[in-house]
């Protein structure tokens, strides 16, 4: 009864306020995808064996259940899904496959534990998510050491700087600008630090291709090139879970960000009870 509406509901409590007759919970299959992040411009992750090792020991269906408690889609370390236009949803769908994760791992040369940053602030669920990693990369011979963040300074100090974090984003309009925001070589927020000058090349040229089939095609191949070469393990993507109270009107799901892409306080209003 004190506000109207909030965002970033924990998958957790979704149900539970569920149950309360006077609010409503708005779970909503969108863009927005939570991230695991590896800098491809520090040792030990500019090795892709390595990288490779860590997408194939995450078990994702189980982070799909028991962090996001159902609401959400698998992801396939492709960071945009069906709710994008030209999305092309014949790639395969990538396992936790503990042989291929010890496979590249013993590959890529390196000894010893893998730690990765978190935090409470990273993404709802986020230090689950990485025990269950680190439970999943065990079977695979991965020792997987977690350091837990306070959330305050966490954006500033750990995220875009240490070299194994987590993260997450919301949706953007197109898949251009994911690709061009988050991974072209240089841009501001490439938190996995990728640079590959053909990957570059595709996103201009898609950006001016005028046939849809072909520019469908560059996209796919944009994907691709981060699902096997990138610093990105998309694990899975989320529901934007909101909630709302009775006598909100005149909501209506939107993919692109939370609270009707931010636009709920502007295009609902309250009604009698």
């Amino acid at each position: 009864g004190q506000v109207d509406m909030i965002n970033r509901v924990a998958p957790k409590v979704a149900s539970l306020l569920g149950r309360t007759k006077t609010i409503a919970v708005k779970s909503v299959p969108s863009r927005g995808h939570y991230v695991l992040v590896m800098r491809t411009n520090a040792k030990p992750f500019d090795n892709n064996d390595l990288r490779l090792a860590l997408k194939y020991a995450i078990d994702r269906k189980a982070l799909l259940d028991k962090v996001l408690f159902g609401h959400g889609t698998l992801g396939n370390d492709i960071p945009v899904n069906k709710f994008y236009p030209l999305f092309s949803d014949d790639i395969e769908q990538r396992e936790y496959d503990p042989d291929k994760a010890r496979f590249h791992f013993k590959k890529s040369g390196h000894e010893g534990s893998v730690l990765i940053d978190t935090s409470d602030v990273a993404f709802p669920g986020a230090v689950d998510a990485c025990q269950l990693f680190q439970q999943s990369a065990a079977a695979a011979g991965i020792t997987l050491e977690i350091k837990r963040d306070p959330g305050d300074g966490y954006w500033s100090e750990v995220w875009n700087k240490k070299p194994f974090c987590a993260s997450y984003w919301n949706g953007r309009p197109t898949q251009d600008m994911v690709y061009s925001t988050i991974y072209t070589t240089g841009a501001a927020w490439n938190e996995s630090a990728y640079s590959n000058p053909e990957f570059d090349r595709i996103v201009i040229e898609a950006r001016g291709e005028l046939d849809a089939g072909k520019r469908k095609a560059l996209y796919r191949q944009l994907g691709m090139t981060i699902r096997d070469d990138g610093g990105t393990i998309v694990p899975m993507f989320s529901n934007f879970v909101d909630a709302i109270g009775s006598q909100v009107s005149g909501w209506t799901d939107d993919p692109s960000a939370p609270l009707m892409n931010a636009l709920a306080p502007v295009k609902c209003w309250l009604s009698k009870a």
